[in-house]
């Protein structure tokens, strides 16, 4: 038993320093005290365990008080982000819902309809690994884990309107 304890902290130390390394060198920006969602409007703030942001490479950042928000940002961009460019993106984050850091939104698997509520309902969960994300699943009652990739316009109201 405690060398299977062993095994299990030297994977999760064997990941966390996979993952920190991935991250080295980006720097996340924090929404600051009255920044507002570009999408609904609420402040973002208030709700730093859901806090999605795009950076672009001017230094820019647009935050988003989930990450079903910033995905309704990125598939209209045209309404959403006037007078800027998808090819100006720098980064695109996520916060992680169980280690609560912020980690490349295309690299993260997410959870719909779950039990667990955003700040604007229905949301899509962040998770690390697809492990996590199975879980989690599992756990809260899922309907469906998804990347990034697999995330349409017409998903995004789904969810928002809770019809999984």
């Amino acid at each position: 038993m405690m060398l299977f304890k062993r095994l299990v902290m030297l994977s999760f130390l064997t990941l966390w320093a996979a993952f920190a390394a991935a991250q080295e060198g980006v720097v996340v920006p924090k929404p600051g005290a009255k920044e507002l969602c570009p999408v609904c409007g609420m402040l973002v703030s208030k709700y730093p365990n859901w806090v999605a942001v795009v950076r672009y490479r001017d230094g820019h950042a647009h935050f988003f008080d989930g990450a079903k928000d910033m995905f309704k940002y990125l598939h209209d961009y045209a309404r959403y982000a006037p007078g800027h460019r998808k090819e100006d993106i720098a980064g695109i984050h996520v916060t992680e819902f169980y280690g609560l850091g912020k980690m490349d939104a295309h690299q993260a698997f997410y959870v719909i309809g779950s039990d667990v509520p955003g700040p604007m309902g229905h949301e899509f969960v962040p998770l690390a690994t697809r492990a996590d994300a199975e879980e989690f699943f599992k756990d809260h009652k899922g309907k469906q884990i998804l990347t990034f990739e697999q995330v349409s316009a017409a998903l995004i109201e789904r969810v928002d309107d809770g019809k999984f």
